[in-house]
């Protein structure tokens, strides 16, 4: 990361190790608190040294625990004394470890089979447990999925596990040092090949994960997998590598006992045996991802197979017929998977949940969508080719308003046809009324002219996300500003929309409370966009393009309105809403400048404009919340001031007709990125140079009327790493224009451009990696010169004698890749 510092991070000290305890213990409630239990938790707090992962868990465990003689017990108990130096196990990890119920005890032992930082999911986790038999349901009414969700809970909150948010979606994850001592209390049980690094894959192993892919065996892993195979007893094995390394039939001839065997992602199985059925103790069956085309009708002699995935297979097309003779089954997955059938029996078994996102509607009774009316549907559903549903009573068999299980569902008729009769097609869209407890909707190509009732009242009380796309002969828009709960709303190609009146806000001053995103595309005949005051109070995000006929203004009194796109509205006249108005500053005037209807205090970040000349941004304020700003294809624009955006860190400017200057009067200390491309009269910089200390990236392209690079000193561009110069025919690199830190630069296409990279960089020059195509360089550096993948020198300079290498010769110590070339030969230096 370039730093130079090295910050070691020390124990807490006792302050805050009492806050960190205190806070898991008492769980912010004080009236627990009393001088002896706070006596005896400062000296527990004494034995966990500072570290927080310590402190946090040995304080959950104590928040059950409200006796003094509880907090006494684990105050003396004798696991503090644990050598540490003998072991990596930190005994107040050991300590929570002791105290849990038994349990949890192996099902967080279980665990070990995961690599440090593997990120796993509750409910997949919660189906290995359940297949080795791990959740007890002796509670009344509560599901195996019920209790491993409340076991999973427990762990969670005593801090055994960790939860990470990415892209929206929840993993799990456990520390490093729970991940050794998961792997210390299971003991030769549960075996890692390519982590645990022993010899040979021990006897008493019941729990195997192969996390090395078996193409990089090294010997040692090659030795330990051929010893697997005297595991006879193993009840697990999960292949978290793309290569399970043994082939199916491999695996069933030595493990007779396997509860669970996970093959996710090990494409080299192309079939799966008939010997499969020998595996008559397993539960779990996980194929997802391998090139299987079918499953043998062996598969359902598996009488104890409680789960079966089958996601991302695809080429598998039909299960077996019998499948319903698996009465134990609880769980089916077929996501990313389209059959070409589903076995009409399989809705008999009652305990039966299924998880299939796609559902093809085929022209033959056979693959209709009726058969899937007695399915016990889960997670999202995606049904398509509607249009071959020719019976509207077909779709009420599919019987989606009783699918409560379903929390997406997606609905989509091929655009390969004409509206040939638009009652019909309401008619089947009525029928396929989805469940009320729904939360993703998106109906695709629907041919109607009318949306069904059931999108124009609240009955979707619980929708958040809504699509509406290809419904090009819809008259008019249902009421969603009746959805109160409605998060995300995203309309597009509805070719008969003209106007948006308040009948699409449900005629409600508090009409979409909860939307925070909203999108409108490729509206080629909207024309009018009716505001309702009051609504849209909480939207962060406004998307609107390619509405080429919409006029009028934006909605007012957006108050926290975050994110603004703006595209290819050609007739859109109206202004940015106001942020904060300059004061006691003086700009020159501008055609960019327009008055028009202003909201004060809206903290807009991100704004993008591009092929809508009608949108202006009023220069008469100042933006203090914006941190992006793209304009593409302005006419209006000719001096952006910088002083406007004090806290902007990427500016994007392109296709800008009449801009013809960036002007600065203060330090800019946020922006680090800086793009501006084809502004045909673009001509100058501040004159004194760019002063923004933040700037990394700095791009200019095709500005024909350029001729004077700006001066990029050191001492105000003190981060500049990557710098492109592309196009720019007329301008001219002066002696020490450039700072000597740049790291990465790129001159294409400059075909009046003479570089003297030796002038312009300095003497020290900290280059790292240099493309130079359609430039002449006059001179390099004297001292230095590391380059990495730069084609051009490649080729140039592979001769020592030739013309080219004696414009680099002088330079004492020439680095190209990270190798420096003058220590190798003619030959060698050819190859870098």
């Amino acid at each position: 990361m370039q730093s130079s510092n090295i910050h070691q991070l020390k124990q807490l000290q006792q302050f805050y190790s009492w806050q960190v305890f205190a806070r898991h213990a008492f769980n912010n409630n004080n009236c627990k608190l009393n001088s002896e239990l706070k006596e005896i938790g400062m000296e527990i707090v004494e034995k966990c040294q500072g570290l927080p992962l310590a402190l946090e868990t040995v304080g959950c465990l104590l928040q059950s625990k409200s006796c003094v003689s509880d907090w006494e017990g684990v105050l003396r108990s004798n696991i503090w004394d644990l050598p540490i130096e003998d072991s990596k196990i930190i005994p107040a990890l050991l300590l929570s470890y002791y105290h849990l119920p038994s349990q949890l005890k192996r099902c967080f032992a279980y665990c070990a089979l995961f690599p440090k930082d593997h990120e796993f999911d509750k409910e997949n986790l919660i189906l290995l447990w359940m297949a080795q038999d791990f959740l007890q349901c002796s509670q009344q009414g509560k599901s195996p999925e019920e209790v491993g969700e409340q076991y999973f809970n427990d762990l969670l909150s005593r801090s055994f596990f960790q939860q990470e948010i990415w892209y929206n979606k929840t993993y799990f994850v456990m520390h490093d040092l729970l991940n050794d001592l998961a792997k210390y209390v299971s003991g030769e049980i549960c075996y890692r090949l390519g982590v645990d690094r022993a010899k040979t894959v021990p006897k008493k192993a019941r729990h195997f994960s192969a996390v090395s892919d078996p193409v990089e065996f090294s010997t040692v892993e090659c030795h330990e997998y051929r010893s697997l195979c005297d595991a006879t007893r193993l009840r697990t094995f999960v292949s978290i590598s793309m290569d399970c390394g043994m082939s199916i039939q491999e695996l069933i001839s030595n493990f007779k006992f396997l509860r669970l065997l996970s093959l996710n992602g090990c494409d080299n199985i192309k079939e799966v045996p008939d010997s499969v059925g020998n595996l008559i103790h397993l539960r779990s069956l996980d194929l997802s991802g391998t090139d299987i085309e079918r499953l043998p009708d062996s598969t359902c002699s598996l009488c104890n197979l409680q789960v079966l995935k089958l996601n991302d297979c695809d080429n598998l097309q039909e299960l077996p017929s019998t499948l319903h003779e698996l009465t134990n089954l609880r769980r089916l997955e077929l996501m990313e998977t389209t059959l070409r059938k589903v076995p009409v029996l399989l809705g008999k078994l009652k305990n039966l949940r299924v998880w299939m996102d796609s559902l093809l509607v085929g022209e033959t009774s056979e693959s209709n969508i009726q058969h899937r009316g007695e399915l016990d549907l889960h997670g999202q559903l995606s049904i398509t080719n509607l249009e071959n549903v020719v019976n509207p009573c077909d779709a009420l068999v599919a019987d989606l308003k009783n699918r409560t299980h379903l929390v997406g569902l997606r609905l989509e008729w091929s655009l390969m046809r004409n509206n040939e009769d638009s009652m019909k097609e309401r008619e089947i869209l009525e029928n396929l009324q989805p469940s009320r407890y729904l939360e993703q909707l998106s109906i695709d190509g629907y041919c109607g002219t009318e949306f069904p009732r059931w999108l124009s009242d609240n009955y979707l009380s619980n929708v958040v996300s809504l699509i509406l796309n290809n419904c090009k002969y819809c008259l008019w828009l249902p009421s969603l500003g009746l959805l109160t709960v409605l998060k995300h709303l995203t309309i597009g190609r509805l070719d008969q929309i003209v106007r948006i009146n308040a009948d699409f806000y449900g005629n409600s001053s508090s009409a979409f409370a909860s939307l925070e995103t909203l999108t409108f595309s490729n509206m080629k005949e909207w024309k009018e966009w009716q505001s309702m005051p009051g609504a849209f109070r909480n939207l962060q995000s406004l998307r609107v393009t390619k509405c080429p006929k919409l006029k009028g203004h934006l909605p007012q009194q957006l108050s926290h309105l975050k994110k603004l796109t703006i595209g290819k509205c050609k007739q859109f006249v109206a202004s940015i809403p106001r942020i904060v108005e300059i004061q006691d500053v003086q700009m020159e005037p501008s055609s960019f400048d327009m008055t028009g209807p202003l909201v004060s205090d809206i903290p807009l970040e991100s704004l993008s404009i591009y092929s809508s000349p009608g949108m202006n941004i009023s220069i008469n304020h100042c933006y203090h919340f914006l941190l992006q700003l793209s304009i593409l294809g302005n006419e209006s624009l000719k001096n952006l001031p910088l002083d406007l955006f004090p806290k902007l860190w990427k500016l994007a400017l392109g296709n800008c007709r009449n801009l013809q200057m960036i002007s600065q009067r203060h330090p800019h200390s946020h922006l680090k990125s800086l793009a501006i491309e084809k502004c045909c009269q673009f001509e100058s910089f501040p004159n004194e140079g760019l002063f923004a200390p933040q700037l990394e990236t700095f791009r200019i392209m095709g500005l024909e009327k350029l001729k004077t690079f700006p001066k990029l000193m050191p001492s105000r561009l003190s981060s500049l790493n990557h710098l492109t110069i592309h196009g720019c025919h007329a301008v001219e690199l002066s002696d020490g224009c450039l700072p000597s830190n740049l790291k990465d630069m790129c001159l294409l296409n400059c075909s009046k451009f003479v570089v003297s990279l030796k002038g312009a960089l300095g003497a020290n020059c900290s280059l790292r990696s240099l493309s130079i195509s359609g430039v002449d360089v006059e001179s390099f550096p004297d001292e230095e010169l590391g380059i990495e993948r730069c084609p051009l020198l490649k080729q140039r300079c592979r001769k020592q004698d030739g013309e080219d290498w004696k414009k680099i010769a002088h330079i004492k110590t020439i680095r190209v890749d990270g190798k420096p070339v003058k220590e190798y030969d003619q030959p060698q230096v050819a190859n870098y």
